[in-house]
């Protein structure tokens, strides 16, 4: 089997892609599943490929129903809790917060803080309606980050699994 330049380029770009594609899947900013899923699209255009346009079609509506849900749940987990609109919109603005700060502690939590400022922003006599609302929001976002960390997982073992 020959290996072009065109190969080697593609191997770093793909594990380029699929390591910031797994970091991006606990940061709110970054693609994550899709940038792994990128990974799985340079495997395809290598020589000797044993990909077929079926399992990268399969893989990408897995992906796109993945940053679907992923964008969702916590909105979902925290309506189930009786959060309102605040403690939704909350949720987000204190995960994407997290990450321009840059401290780890924020982007994990973030989602928590933002929901329960949300809640308490939109009614500040209930503060165990408003704890409720943002354990759930937290949850929802663990839900969602774990869902985009297994599934980029198996994209990148396939991708790994691939070569040999």
């Amino acid at each position: 089997m020959s290996v072009t330049v065109f190969d080697i380029f593609l191997v770093v770009l793909a594990i380029i892609l699929m390591l910031i594609g797994f970091i991006g899947c606990a940061l709110p900013a970054l693609p994550g599943t899709p940038l792994c899923w990128a990974g799985l699209l340079c495997r395809k255009f290598m020589t000797n490929s044993p990909f077929t346009w079926r399992l990268l079609i399969i893989a990408g509506i897995i992906t796109i129903a993945v940053e679907i849900i992923n964008n969702f749940v916590p909105a979902v987990f925290t309506k189930k809790a009786g959060g309102s609109r605040a403690g939704s919109i909350g949720s987000t603005v204190g995960s994407i917060a997290g990450v321009f700060t840059g401290q780890i502690w924020l982007i994990i939590f973030g989602s928590f803080i933002g929901a329960f400022a949300g809640e308490l922003i939109h009614d500040y006599k209930d503060g165990q309606k408003a704890l409720k609302s943002a354990l759930m929001s937290f949850l929802g976002f663990i839900t969602g980050t774990g869902l985009r960390l297994i599934v980029s997982a198996i994209w990148i073992s396939i991708y790994i699994k691939s070569f040999f």
